[in-house]
C-alpha cells in the first residue's frame, strides 16, 4: 500500500507533467479480470460516477476493454474526454459544484464531492472565508463560464484560496486546460478510493 507522502508526491508530479504521466503515477493491485468481464450496464453502475455527473465517460470507456491495469482503465477514460467535442468537455466541467457553494449548502452534492471538499476543511469555513470563497466562485464563473476545479485532497484550505486567486489571472484557454487536468487527478483518486487501490 502506497504511503500518504509517496501518493502525494506522485500526484504533484502528475499535476506538473500531465495526464499521461498521471495515469502511471499511482498503481494498486486490482482484479482487472472481474472489471473486464462486466457488461456495459454493470460497468457504468460501478464507474459512472467517477467523472462528476458524467456517466457517458464510463460508458464510452467500456468499449476500450480489456484494460491491462487500473492505470490503463483511467487512461481510457481520460482519452474519452480528450476525444470528446469541446461542448461535451465544457458540460463535464460545468457539472462540477462550486467549492462550498449552493449545492454544498443545499446538501445536493455527490458523495465524492462532499468527501473531497470536507478533506480540505471547506465544510467548516468561517463567515469571512465563506464570503471570500463565494466572491471567488462568482468571479471565476463570470470570467470563464465554468466553475473553478481543483484536486482539493492535494491542497490545504489556504493553498486552495491561493490557487483560486492565482488562476483567476489566467485566460480562458489556460483555465479550461487547468480544470481538465485537475479533473483527471480527481478521477484517478476516486478510482483508487472506490477500489481501495490507493
Amino acid at each position: 500500500m502506497m504511503g500518504h507522502s509517496r501518493l502525494l508526491a506522485s500526484l504533484v508530479f502528475a499535476l506538473l507533467f500531465g495526464p499521461a504521466l498521471a495515469s502511471r503515477a499511482i498503481a494498486g493491485p486490482v482484479d482487472m479480470a472481474a472489471i473486464n468481464a462486466m457488461d456495459r450496464a454493470a460497468f457504468v453502475v460501478k464507474f459512472g460516477a467517477i467523472f462528476e455527473k458524467s456517466p457517458w465517460v464510463a460508458e464510452e470507456a467500456w468499449e476500450r476493454r480489456p484494460f491491462a491495469s487500473l492505470d490503463d482503465m483511467h487512461a481510457a477514460m481520460v482519452a474519452v474526454v480528450k476525444n470528446a467535442p469541446a461542448s461535451k468537455e465544457l458540460a463535464l466541467l460545468q457539472a462540477h459544484p462550486d467549492l462550498a457553494g449552493k449545492e454544498a449548502q443545499a446538501g445536493t452534492m455527490t458523495a465524492s464531492s462532499v468527501s473531497e471538499q470536507a478533506s480540505a476543511g471547506l465544510n467548516s469555513l468561517s463567515q469571512a472565508e465563506f464570503a471570500e470563497l463565494t466572491h471567488l466562485n462568482n468571479a471565476y464563473k463570470a470570467k470563464f463560464g465554468f466553475p473553478f476545479i481543483i484536486a482539493v485532497r492535494m491542497h490545504t484550505k489556504e493553498g486552495i484560496f491561493s490557487e483560486f486567486k492565482r488562476r483567476l489571472q489566467n485566460d480562458t484557454q489556460t483555465e479550461f486546460a487547468n480544470d481538465l487536468q485537475n479533473v483527471y487527478i480527481i478521477t484517478r483518486l476516486r478510482l483508487n478510493k472506490l477500489l481501495d487501490a490507493g
